[in-house]
């Protein structure tokens, strides 16, 4: 790699690669500049938060301590991040990395433009040019040609990119226009406005040091593979790439050569609607989710039994992507989102006692069951996507079994890797899952359940209250939306205030604990038993409203048959629910 300086400007030049660190008028304003947003991009993201933090950056910098004197325009300098292209077929650059920041930056600098379209003062008229020859194709002659822009959007899952296009050409948005576009210039019309506001007499100087001073790194590559490995290592400033948006990419490339483009555009729209829908993260994308739970299915049918799980992106590069590269891929990603799905939405696909037992999953201490049951539906589903009833049912009764009890004698995902992993390739094989080798010791799960502190802020807590409302048959399905919340039946108030129970510790045993929906409990909580009745069988206020009943089949039957909940009737209904458990353990086949 060889480096050249020339008046503080650096150029690499390096094989595949073409690195020139530039100002943003050096890019802009350059003739061969032609920007193309691909239609395998996702939309445009930034929101008011992006661009506050992209305006105070950048007046900071220009305006130090808010005195315009302060700066020296020979050598400060702002980084704002690299701009990842190749050229394609048609010799434009199609960006790969940095789009939120190029969008951005364009409407920036043509909200700048807009202001500056009645000042007359030299200052005003040399910065207008210099913006005109950033936004827009110009002649031999320097003469911008304002119906050809210097970028252009072809995002297939961006209905908005034409409002981006009509901003850049007019300067303009109405009050129709609700896009993030739309949203990001109002957002710089107004920062701009007040600026001026402030410095009448210094306005030219920001946009002027914007322009000359703001420096972007522009990585040329010699071809969409090496744009796309460099992609997968940046981020976007505010928007961390999504390990998705790489897959993306590989999969419009296999099907752009396959000639199918549009339809792989159709299917994957499809597909992150449905993701967006039923999968909800903390990290990375709901798409993300999808990938992750196909991921385990691959490494099952691989035969992969570590227990360290590689990332995410690292799994699916290898051999260059070559998972991704057939047609199995993206229809076994479509099969899974559906099923996954249909799950969420209780689909009449699944019988109601499974349907049951899901509910139930919902509730597991960890996330492992989605990548297991992912595992066993890739594996057994027919051609329509469906389950054999019975065999599903089997599998969801001895999955839940296991980690619940794992969950109480050994906390934590990691923990679970190691019996589960093997069980994910002995279904893959053909195999009912067993545990042989991880079976249960009767005596140590009895004594760990009994043992155990329930708190409320124990995943396994809501587990086990999950689990023992759907020991009862007549329970009735419950809508999978409907947030619970845990009850105590003898109120936790209640003993502050009457001090009744000989063992306080019996407030915190599973048999005084029910899961209860969200609005009931609110209302129900610090009652006495005999108070809280009308609360859980449902009463008409004096308004005539009427507050629907607990669909929890025991707590009604308690309301309906009971005064008042003692301390005996927590010990009793603990010791029932532990013994219950126990036994379903053991009907599961897992304990030596």
């Amino acid at each position: 790699m060889s480096c050249a300086k020339d008046k503080g400007k650096r150029t690499w030049s390096m094989s595949k690669l073409n690195i020139d660190q530039q100002t943003i008028r050096q890019l802009f304003s350059d003739k061969k500049a032609d920007f193309l947003i691909p239609d395998y991009q996702r939309p445009y993201a930034w929101g008011e938060n992006e661009c506050q933090t992209l305006w105070d950056d950048i007046f900071t910098f220009a305006f130090p301590d808010n005195d315009y004197s302060k700066f020296d325009s020979d050598s400060d300098e702002y980084f704002l991040g690299p701009i990842v292209t190749f050229k394609n077929e048609n010799a434009k650059l199609e960006v790969i990395d940095g789009q939120q920041r190029l969008t951005t930056l364009m409407l920036l600098i043509r909200a700048f433009y807009s202001k500056f379209e009645n000042m007359k003062d030299e200052n005003s008229r040399s910065t207008r040019e210099i913006i005109e020859k950033c936004i827009w194709k110009t002649d031999e002659f320097g003469k911008p040609n304002m119906n050809r822009l210097k970028i252009d959007s072809e995002v297939s899952t961006d209905d908005d990119k034409d409002e981006f296009i009509n901003i850049l050409k007019s300067g303009r948005v109405d009050s129709s226009m609700k896009s993030r576009y739309a949203d990001t210039y109002r957002f710089f019309e107004i920062k701009i406005h007040d600026f001026l506001s402030d410095y009448p007499s210094y306005f030219a100087y920001l946009p002027t040091r914007i322009l000359n001073n703001c420096i972007l790194l522009p990585i040329e590559a010699e071809s969409q593979d090496t744009a796309l490995r460099i992609f997968s290592t940046l981020n976007d400033r505010g928007k961390p790439l999504a390990d998705t948006d790489i897959f993306k990419a590989q999969l419009y490339k296999y099907y752009s050569t396959k000639g199918e483009k549009d339809n792989f555009i159709s299917r994957w729209k499809a597909l992150e609607m449905i993701c967006d829908s039923i999968f909800s993260t903390t990290t990375g994308s709901p798409m993300d989710e999808l990938f992750t739970r196909y991921m385990y299915f691959l490494r099952a049918k691989n035969g992969i039994r570590s227990t360290t799980t590689e990332a995410l992106r690292k799994f699916y590069e290898r051999n260059n992507y070559l998972i991704l590269k057939s047609d199995v891929a993206l229809s076994d990603l479509e099969s899974l989102a559906a099923f996954w799905d249909s799950i969420v939405k209780q689909s009449t696909a699944f019988s109601e006692r499974n349907l049951k037992l899901l509910f139930v999953l919902n509730y597991a201490p960890n996330g492992m069951w989605t990548y297991f049951l992912s595992v066993y539906f890739m594996t057994n589903r027919d051609a329509d996507g469906n389950l054999e009833e019975t065999k599903l049912y089997d599998f969801l009764n001895k999955m839940i079994a296991f980690i619940w009890a794992y969950a109480i004698i050994r906390p934590g995902v990691n923990a679970l890797r190691t019996p589960v992993y093997p069980e994910m390739i002995n279904i893959v094989n053909g195999k009912d899952i067993a545990f042989t080798d991880y079976l249960l010791d009767e005596k140590e799960v009895t004594a760990a359940i009994e043992n155990y502190v329930f708190t409320n802020g124990r995943p396994i807590t809501r587990s086990m209250l999950a689990w023992w409302m759907y020991q009862d048959e007549d329970q009735v399905l419950i809508d999978g939306a409907q947030k619970l919340e845990i009850e105590h039946i003898f109120a936790r108030k209640r003993q502050e205030n009457e001090k009744t129970l000989k063992d306080k510790n019996n407030l915190e045993k599973l048999g005084n604990k029910v899961l209860l929906e969200e609005g009931i409990n609110i209302r129900a909580s610090d009652y006495r038993f005999s108070d809280k009745i009308k609360y859980y069988k449902g009463f008409t206020t004096d308004s005539g409203k009427k507050k629907d009943a607990t669909k929890d089949n025991e707590l009604l039957t308690m309301a309906n048959t009971m005064t008042d909940y003692t301390e005996q009737d927590i010990v009793d209904r603990t010791a029932n629910i532990y013994q219950s458990f126990i036994m379903f353990v053991k009907k599961n086949n897992l304990f030596k």
